[in-house]
């Protein structure tokens, strides 16, 4: 399939989420974030082992849109249930950064297993079944484990949420540098890997070690960001730095060619990496300092972003990859992540840590005094 189209595949998968979104909280509030968080990762794990079968094209194309729009889904149920056991938001950035490092450890392993899985032919059937796999740890340990519930969820219309976020400009310039954020979740992880394997011609068994290192700037980064941000800087002047390094370094990839080192590569990828570790921490630390998980529809909206960017990214891509080539279409999306990003993140109130708070003090007091 070429990558034009298998980008409107994602975004029809995308588009189905969006529509379930509005329904989460009613049935969050009906049957538990728990209950929904078991039975959307055993639909995904049951699509993958479908897909393992490798059917027919459009038989694919179905399975992998439903694989698509399910990992929203069960990404909000996990934050509803996360947010519930964290009593004192001065550690918010800590707590959703450890959260994020966890599922960052995953992400830097399943490349390797992919360059293995790949080693010797394109059987993607391979992927799908061990992507299976792995859910069943995770539904074992939600059946068996019983999380807190939290506060009662306050439900409202989602209508209401979105006017009340849209009223709020802090909670409203977060919510989009997050969807700036999943454009280039997007972007990045569709076509740079079509980009460097079908284009440039480098194997998957050079791929999965390069996507794994490329991926821990996320371990190393993330939790000691959320440290200085909740105790030395805030998180405003963090995120600008990342949405500059991310869209840098994703325009970049537009300069690389069959013949560019696959050093240089890696290092624009990692780049890539430390500026989107960057900005998912303090985004995601920023939004929850602000929302406790009694503030259902406004987690839906925001998860919600997930889904409308990969509705808008694909299409976008697509567009571009019919009238041009990668190199405008890298170029364009880089440009806009690291434009839009800083714009964005400049209407954000940055929190005011303790030790920023303490210094601010100390210096009324020395000024007051004369000094």
């Amino acid at each position: 399939m070429p990558p034009a189209y298998t980008g409107l595949v994602i975004a029809g998968g995308a588009i189905f989420a969006l529509i379930s979104f509005p329904f989460l909280p009613k049935l969050v509030a009906r049957y538990g974030a728990q209950k929904l968080a078991l039975i959307f990762a055993v639909a995904e794990m049951l699509v993958l082992l479908a897909l393992a079968i490798a059917p027919g094209t459009f038989a694919i194309s179905i399975l992998i849109a439903l694989a698509i729009s399910i990992q929203p889904l069960l990404s909000y149920e996990l934050d509803l249930l996360l947010e519930a056991t964290v009593a004192e938001e001065s550690t918010t950035g800590r707590v959703r950064t450890i959260f994020l490092t966890a599922w960052n450890v995953a992400s830097i392993v399943a490349p390797l297993f992919v360059g293995v899985l790949l080693m010797n032919s394109d059987a993607y059937g391979r992927v799908f079944l061990a992507a299976a796999a792995a859910l069943v740890p995770f539904i074992a340990l939600f059946a068996i484990r019983r999380l807190p519930h939290g506060a009662p969820v306050a439900t409202s219309t989602m209508r209401d949420a979105l006017v009340c976020i849209m009223h709020d400009r802090d909670l409203a310039a977060v919510t989009l540098g997050h969807l700036i954020l999943y454009l280039f979740y997007v972007w990045a992880p569709l076509y740079i890997p079509i980009y460097l394997h079908n284009v440039l011609g480098i194997p998957w068994s050079n791929l999965g070690w390069t996507f794994s290192v490329m991926l821990i700037p996320y371990v190393l980064i993330e939790y000691p960001a959320g440290w200085i941000a909740d105790r030395i800087l805030g998180d405003k002047e963090l995120m600008i730095t990342g949405f500059l390094i991310a869209g840098m370094a994703l325009a970049s990839v537009s300069l690389l060619t069959s013949t560019s080192p696959i050093f240089l590569i890696l290092c624009i990828l990692i780049s890539s990496r430390i500026g989107a570790a960057l900005i998912e921490s303090m985004n995601e630390g920023h939004f929850f300092r602000r929302v406790t998980e009694r503030d259902i529809n406004s987690v839906n909206i925001f998860r919600g972003v997930w889904p409308l960017a990969d509705t808008i990214g694909p299409i976008i891509g697509s567009l571009i990859l019919l009238f041009g080539n990668y190199q405008i279409l890298f170029a364009v999306t880089g440009g806009f992540v690291g434009i839009m990003g800083v714009v964005v993140t400049l209407l954000i109130k940055d929190f005011n840590p303790p030790m920023r708070s303490i210094r601010q003090l100390s210096s009324r007091v020395l000024l007051s005094e004369g000094l």
